[in-house]
């Protein structure tokens, strides 16, 4: 659970001060002008009605205040009961937000029939194509809320959710036709030559650091008369000298039949990675050994941090974090979001199955994630964020309760009056 120094609450934003100070002294002008009324009444008719309307409008005034205080704190400091209302019932409220969560946006039937609806791609396309257009006020206040969110919840709980998701999806992955498809796509359009020149640059490099194994190999099985008369030395360097000449003509020339037996190789291994149950089940069960290795599993945490911190970084200050190659690379993609429609229906499939599956999958544990964080702030966190989100809409509720009471005062005057 988060620290609750780390949620500490924020100080009442400028415009809430500013509505807080316009509503009270909008109560003590209604006061001041009851009082001069109430004193003066006998020197003008007006004078009755503009009392009535400043003594309704007190009424309405304390009325409002004291209801919107009521949510928030003990008016005046004084425990009257059904006041303080939302720190008094702060588990409640999580317990409730969770289960409006639950049931209005994580049951699978309602995220599929949501997620339908939504063009991921194109608005994700149309984002990074152009990001500058996120980022007025609306974009800067849901990075700030993006920002906060990642780092009030609980860490290890939400960090657990999403490295088991990670997990799982590997393992119901079969992974050997994957790797066969991704390898024969790549011989196909060539992407694989790359690959094959720095293999070739890795055994150039190989057998320069290891040229004292080769000579020490030869020295080992040359017989008595070789050893002493120096040809094992002799062998050793032509060997090494042989290796170096192949090695530089696979490099030079892409005809190079050795480099024909390569690519041979690789097709053969891309069929049978597709096609072979042996391989296939070899590489499974070497995929799920891996999945249960410790090491990792460290991998999986660090990408999660790494993740987690993008996120932040991302969310913090979007500008910045879009910059640079990383941001250039971003835009084309955007761009290709925006225009290969195929790719489109694709990632928006994805997305809507893999947020179904969530649902499915970890629906309770979301639930439980936001009721138990919610709990774990502290009464005066929950109150001072909520009443610095919904506080300034509160105060013009006191403002217009001071002003409707006083029409209702003078209306109730005017009625005395005619009758």
């Amino acid at each position: 659970m988060a620290p609750v120094s780390s949620l500490s609450a924020d100080s009442a934003p400028s415009g809430l001060r500013r509505m807080r100070r316009a509503a009270t002294g909008l109560l003590l002008f209604m006061a001041a002008l009851f009082l001069l009324a109430r004193h003066y009444a006998d020197l003008h008719p007006v004078l009755p009605f503009v009392r009535a309307f400043a003594e309704a409008a007190m009424v309405g005034g304390l009325a409002d205040w004291f209801a919107v205080t009521a949510l928030f704190r003990h008016p005046l400091h004084l425990p009257i009961p059904h006041t303080a209302i939302i720190p008094r019932n702060k588990d409640r409220i999580a317990e409730t937000l969770g289960q409006f969560l639950r049931a209005n946006f994580l049951i699978p039937r309602v995220v599929a029939r949501r997620m339908q609806r939504l063009d991921v791609a194109g608005a994700a396309g149309r984002w990074l194509a152009a990001p500058a257009h996120g980022t007025g006020r609306i974009g800067a206040g849901a990075s700030r809320l993006a920002a906060n969110i990642l780092e009030s919840l609980d860490q290890v709980r939400l960090g657990g959710m999403a490295k088991g998701a990670i997990a799982s999806r590997l393992r119901a992955i079969d992974v050997a036709p994957l790797f066969g498809q991704a390898l024969a796509a790549a011989i196909a359009n060539g992407r694989h030559l790359p690959l094959l020149d720095s293999m070739i640059r890795g055994g150039a490099r190989i057998l320069e650091a290891n040229e004292h194994l080769i000579r020490e190999m030869v020295h080992a099985r040359a017989g008595a008369v070789m050893r002493w008369t120096g040809l094992d030395e002799t062998l050793a360097t032509k060997i090494i000298e042989g290796l170096k000449k192949l090695i530089d003509e696979m490099a030079e020339d892409p005809e190079h039949p050795v480099r024909g037996k390569v690519e041979e190789g690789l097709e053969r291994l891309a069929e049978r990675l597709q096609h072979d149950p042996e391989l296939r089940a070899r590489v499974e069960a070497f995929k799920l050994e891996m999945l249960e290795n410790q090491g990792f599993q460290r991998w999986i945490d660090g990408l999660w941090e790494q993740s987690r911190a993008a996120m932040l970084r991302l969310a913090r200050d979007p500008e910045r974090a879009l910059g640079g190659r990383m941001g250039e690379a971003l835009r084309q993609f955007g761009g290709t979001l925006q225009t290969d429609a195929r790719l489109a229906r694709t990632i928006n499939r994805f997305v809507r199955r893999t947020a179904v599956g969530a649902a499915s999958d970890y629906g309770d544990g979301i639930v439980r994630l936001v009721s138990d964080t919610i709990r774990g702030w502290d009464a005066q966190t929950v109150t001072s964020r909520l009443e610095n989100a919904v506080g300034r809409d509160l105060q013009y509720i006191r403002i217009n309760g001071t002003l409707v009471g006083g029409m209702v005062g003078v209306a109730i005057h005017a009625v005395d009056v005619l009758l």
